[in-house]
């Protein structure tokens, strides 16, 4: 048999699947040359939602790596805590074994909240610059300092509904994604809920929990890296009094507003949305 020659042999693959623990496999998304851009989607989809970023950050010579969180999509689904610190040590265990240095992280809704937190608590570590993409930070729901977004009972209805009928509550938060029920077609829409129904219950309800009750305002002071809040005016799961109160305690961030975007800013105006974060990214 001819044996190839070293222009014939393919390309050694990259892993597709990373333990973050003993039993604990994350599916990874990692292509391209160049500088690391490591994404954490939103609940309750998984690292597939960058379906339409990672083109043109391949293309940018950026190396695109997206991380699906346990409980989600493709990643391993254990029973057992689903809290932002434990996503912080997931992320931050891949990151590790892919020897990742100088990263942009960027994080969409739940996303967001947890590259806070992984920021603030590894001191940027792996990681010099944040995204924010439509965050639920610092504080998803009301307290009495702090009048935004949803009020807690309103997330309670959410997790009594994931328990009780799970495709209704994903039907239900298709119908506000976006700036208008109307914003993405019918085909993204069916895509995203096919995302959204791998899901596993229990990761569903639990970081419901998380999202409900974290308070992430004293994280915002301990981040020092040039940071960028990308948030739609119209959305209604992340409100944009989100991003102004994440500018306010971020020391050194920039908001850029979506005008025409509800909370799927990333495929209401995608062009937009990658060619800020392409300039985002490219910033030394």
């Amino acid at each position: 048999m001819e044996k190839l020659s070293d222009e014939k042999t393919p390309g050694i693959a990259r892993a597709e699947y990373i333990e973050a623990e003993p039993n604990v496999r994350l599916h990874i998304t990692d292509a391209g040359e160049g500088r690391p851009v490591v994404l954490i989607h939103g609940w309750p989809l998984s690292d597939e939602m960058y379906e339409y970023q990672y083109n043109d950050l391949i293309n940018a010579n950026l190396r695109v790596i997206g991380i699906t969180l346990r409980g989600f999509g493709k990643s391993d689904k254990p029973y057992g805590n689903y809290n932002y610190d434990v996503h912080a040590l997931d992320i931050k265990n891949i990151l590790c074994k892919l020897e990742i240095e100088d990263a942009v992280l960027g994080g969409f809704s739940m996303g967001g909240a947890i590259a806070i937190r992984y920021v603030s608590s590894d001191d940027g570590a792996h990681v010099s610059r944040l995204a924010l993409f439509g965050a639920a930070a610092p504080v998803w729901t009301q307290r009495k300092d702090f009048p935004y977004n949803l009020p807690k009972s309103a997330v309670d209805d959410l997790i009594a509904l994931n328990y009780q009928d799970r495709p209704k509550l994903l039907s239900n938060f298709a119908k506000i994604f976006s700036a208008t029920e109307s914003s993405l077609n019918a085909g993204i829409g069916s895509w995203l809920n096919g995302i959204g129904i791998s899901a596993s219950s229990h990761a569903m309800a639990e970081c419901l929990i998380a999202l409900r009750d974290t308070d992430l305002r004293s994280d915002l002071a301990k981040i020092t890296i040039p940071t960028v809040i990308m948030h739609g005016r119209k959305d209604k799961i992340c409100s944009f009094d989100l991003a102004e109160q994440m500018k306010k305690g971020i020391a050194n961030s920039s908001i850029i507003a979506f005008e025409k975007s509800g909370h799927s800013l990333f495929l209401e105006e995608t062009r937009r949305f990658n060619t800020e974060l392409i300039k985002f990214a490219k910033k030394t």
